[in-house]
């Protein structure tokens, strides 16, 4: 199977432009391709992790991978998916933040002459004139059609600056860019991308001429990563120091039985013989597709030696006699004991299994709080600080979420 075959077996493909043109560039290694990446923090997340292994498997057929840093487009922040307007940055945070991504992406390609290379748009953005670009790029693009792409239009009623509205024009004006500078004949992006990758290829076409080609492919599963990527602490990061090895395998050891064989299909790379034989397990079998799932990527991103220690301690856990030593901790500061006592609720809060008073209050209402082995049910318990001395006391939420909190 090729790889572009390869890719829509795995559900990765959702619309194309040109589907022959595409296939026929991607199967024979002539693709020189871009993925965009904004610096809107300083480490990438799962949603990311989605975009580089298509990164990954693009390169082992060998094509040519762009990894686009938003330097000069975090500067406008993207409107897709967002009621509100984005928090604006200072250009040392996103030079900070694209400094991060590189490092993370280079556990994922290879980067180097003939090899992937990463550019930041803030080389060519930050240099344009704005009547220049009015006169040069803007003639090019119909405010009618801009307002009618799902990205501007859901910000209508609450209200979209102009400063975002001329995101689709910076987006489109990378491809233009990067399609007469380095080659870049195709893009990729997630469903909600679909307007200001198609305002790309038609800014080319109509700067350039109809010769001119430039495919757009769109990746159902990038926007299927941003929700993967949501957790109630918050989005689930690459960066072992945001989110730790062991999260980051119970993260995915935790998916639904519903979604795990399509994101084995989706993210691993197992061979997809071996994940169609999957597709028959049922009961207990899904529980070994998740522990499957999770080591693999866990290997993926953090490396063989820590997916091992995260799968042993999760076994360990589950088996009630696992080691500490890998498991998420809470230091907890003497501040939030009153006359040498913490309360059940304020324990879920400060070591962030919950985000609210009100959401600890319904778990152990429901059940679903365990403190070294016993079951909390009493919203009123409290802890002793000296519980919390040496190994501590290992907090246990519904029944796949352990968490260690200690002090000094």
């Amino acid at each position: 199977m090729q790889i572009y075959e390869e890719l829509k077996a795995r559900g990765l493909i959702a619309q194309v432009t040109d589907e022959a043109e595409i296939r026929e560039l991607v199967n024979n290694g002539k693709a020189v391709f871009y993925i965009g990446f904004d610096p809107t923090a300083d480490s990438l997340h799962v949603g990311h992790f989605m975009a580089l292994c298509l990164m990954k498997r693009l390169q082992m057929a060998g094509n040519r991978p762009i990894a686009l840093i938003g330097g000069g487009t975090g500067m406008v922040g993207d409107p897709s998916g967002r009621t509100d307007m984005r928090q604006m940055m200072t250009t040392e945070t996103i030079q900070h933040n694209c400094d991060c991504f590189k490092k993370q992406m280079e556990r994922f390609i290879e980067f180097g002459p003939d090899k992937a290379i990463m550019v930041n748009n803030a080389e060519w953005l930050m240099k344009l004139n704005y009547i220049e670009l009015l006169r040069e790029v803007g003639a090019c693009f119909s405010v009618n059609n801009m307002l009618r792409a799902e990205c501007y239009k859901q910000r209508m009623e609450k209200g979209l600056s102009f400063l975002e509205f001329n995101y689709m024009i910076m987006q489109s004006y990378d491809f233009y860019h990067m399609f007469q500078t380095l080659g870049c004949n195709m893009q990729f992006g997630g469903d909600d991308q679909w307007s200001n990758m198609l305002g790309g290829t038609e800014l080319i076409r109509r700067k350039l001429g109809k010769d001119a080609y430039a495919m757009t492919i769109t990746l159902l599963m990038n926007s299927e990563g941003k929700k993967m990527g949501k957790t109630a602490k918050g989005a689930v990061w690459l960066d072992p120091n945001k989110t730790t090895p062991f999260e980051f395998y119970q993260y995915w050891r935790n998916v639904g039985d519903a979604d795990v064989l399509k994101c084995i299909r989706m993210l691993t790379f197992l061979p997809l013989e071996e994940i169609d034989a999957m597709d028959r397990w049922e009961g207990s079998q899904l529980n070994r597709a998740k522990e499957i799932l999770a080591y693999e990527l866990t290997k993926l991103v953090h490396g063989e030696a820590e997916a091992e220690k995260a799968q042993e301690t999760a076994r360990g856990l589950f088996a009630g006699a696992g080691s500490t030593e890998h498991m998420p901790s809470t230091e907890l500061p003497a501040a939030k004991f009153e006359n040498g006592q913490i309360g059940a609720i304020a324990l879920l809060t400060v070591c962030g299994l919950c985000p609210s008073n009100a959401e600890a209050r319904r778990l152990i209402q429901q059940g679903g709080l365990t403190v070294n082995g016993q079951k909390v049910t009493d919203i009123a318990a409290s802890f002793c600080q000296e519980d919390f001395q040496g190994e501590g006391v290992i907090i246990k939420k519904g029944k796949k979420v352990f968490h260690r909190a200690y002090i000094q």
